[in-house]
């Protein structure tokens, strides 16, 4: 049956489609941390929806609110109209998560998807300053969209648009060239000297850690110098919290530990909750400027994820919860630090922060093969960066120990026949 699925899918699917080929299997179930196949196979999912699935899969409180409300006939489509779905999430959005970390921001709701908000956020900055500019970074990702992908760095990506990707300018990242280069010195003297082919751009946009270009994660004094030179030039601030943010990297959000109100907040993927798509722009009030409807869309109010959204957030009630999920990334930092050591024929180096952290290889393909020989094994992971060169932990950040374990196990047993299979312990002895 799973073959005969799969032959369907190549013949009638697009040959777009890309993480059907890296796990090549048809899914029937999924709950928690645990996927299942056509055969009974059950897979550890550290792969979380690229980010979606925070709480993991069919979470019971959520799918119980769900449920009842689709039962209960509730509304289902609203564009932006108001029902009592919106508004209850509104409200439990501002009572327990911006006004106890003194954030104060309108949301606006662009449509269901990172992209989504992200182009909005774009269209905001440059209206407000009626600059054209984007200053974006080095192996940032932030959509497939045209305005989106104009600040994304992957080049096959952008090669995707067909036209050319307009009125932006890269810099490098943190630590993009090295250690020793500060590469914040470097944007500022574009900023500053009138030959240097650089405007004064409408926003910086940048993630805090980047999930598509790499698991680079920048650090918070890095992060607080841009915000620095952000008031002093009077450029707005976009942090894309599309994938760091709800958790991810330790806190809600992921600018937090760097002590930054950032302009515009980019949320999407895990906010909703349960997988269902939603967006929110979050943005300062006295830069809420769009005219009704100047950025609109006709699935910008999903009723169905404000309901597992809201119920989302009574994980965030407690303060024990992010508290756990810190305890937790540690044990990831060190179970990888402890691969890093023991297998230093692979070339490692650690990389990310939180619930959002891989090994990037120096071997030519090792990080591929690593991720193929885990789902063998039955677990779920994908690669990252411009060279799939990392291998990526994003399991749910309410997993358990249990679940942690288990996964660290094949991770293990999958490097370990990685190095083995590619007969890098004879390459390593004999350099």
């Amino acid at each position: 049956m799973t073959n005969n699925g799969l032959k369907i899918i190549e013949e009638l699917e697009s040959c777009v489609r890309s993480y059907v080929r890296s796990f090549p299997t048809v899914f029937t179930k999924a709950r928690g941390y645990k996927m299942w196949d056509e055969q009974g196979k059950e897979y550890v999912d550290f792969f979380s929806g690229a980010g979606a699935l925070n709480y993991g899969h069919n979470e019971p409180n959520m799918k119980k609110k769900l449920v009842e409300y689709i039962l209960d006939d509730g509304i289902t489509h609203s564009l932006d109209m108001a029902t009592e779905a919106k508004v209850n999430f509104l409200e439990k959005f501002n009572d327990v998560i911006l006004k106890p970390r003194d954030l104060d921001y309108r949301i606006m709701f662009p449509g269901p998807t990172g992209t989504n908000t992200v182009e909005s956020a774009l269209k905001l900055a440059r209206k407000v300053t009626g600059r054209t500019d984007i200053i974006s970074f080095t192996n940032g990702f932030h959509g497939m969209t045209i305005g989106a992908l104009s600040v994304t760095g992957n080049s096959m990506k952008r090669s995707g648009a067909g036209i050319p990707l307009q009125n932006t300018v890269t810099m490098p990242y943190d630590n993009f060239v090295s250690e020793d280069l500060d590469t914040l010195e470097y944007l500022e003297r574009f900023l500053e000297d009138n030959g240097s082919g650089v405007s004064i751009p409408a926003a910086i946009i940048l993630e805090t850690v980047q999930g598509e270009g790499g698991i680079n994660a920048a650090r918070f004094e890095w992060i607080k110098r841009v915000d620095d030179i952000c008031k002093r030039w009077g450029i707005m601030l976009i942090i894309d919290d599309v994938q760091a943010g709800v958790g991810r990297t330790g806190t809600f959000f992921s600018f937090e530990p760097a002590g930054i109100k950032p302009d515009i907040v980019c949320l999407s993927k895990s906010i909703g909750g349960y997988g269902l798509p939603l967006a929110l722009t979050l943005i300062r009030p006295e830069l809420d400027s769009f005219k009704p409807g100047e950025h609109n869309g006709t699935f910008r109010g999903n009723n169905h994820a404000f309901i597992t959204a809201t119920e989302a957030l009574t994980y965030w009630e407690d303060p024990a919860f992010e508290k756990s999920i810190q305890k937790k990334s540690d044990q990831i930092t060190t179970f990888l630090d402890k691969m890093i050591k023991e297998n230093p024929e692979m070339k490692g180096h650690l990389k990310g922060r939180g619930f959002m952290q891989g090994i990037s290889s120096d071997v030519d393909g090792f990080s591929e093969k690593v991720a193929e020989e885990a789902f063998r094994r039955g677990l779920i992971m994908e690669t990252a960066g411009g060279h799939d060169q990392v291998f990526k932990l994003f399991p749910p950040i309410n997993i358990d120990e249990e679940g942690l374990e288990r996964g660290f196990e094949i991770i293990e047993q999958s490097i370990k026949e990685t190095v083995k299979t590619m007969n890098l312990e004879k390459d390593t002895v004999a350099n």
